[in-house]
């Protein structure tokens, strides 16, 4: 099973990106568990200066924009 954590307090932007990620997952059928981390403290953890953030499996792959459905399969499989 595939970890994603979308990082950001909750803008427009941040919104968007976790409707892409579940869309992609959705899309090709994996199984993953997606984590809505809101709070600075933790975002800060991964040295995001801007959001939104994705970390899939602990590993920070997009920070301060919106990847393409493509990328982001790229990144789940």
């Amino acid at each position: 099973m595939v970890s994603v954590k979308v990082l950001g307090p909750g803008c427009a932007n941040c919104r968007k990106l976790e409707e892409r990620v579940r869309h992609v997952i959705r899309q090709h059928q994996l199984e993953a568990e997606i984590e809505k981390v809101t709070d600075y403290a933790q975002i800060m953890r991964w040295n995001v200066m801007r959001t939104p953030g994705l970390v899939v499996n602990d590993v920070l792959v997009a920070a301060g924009r919106i990847p393409s459905e493509e990328e982001i399969a790229g990144w789940l499989r």
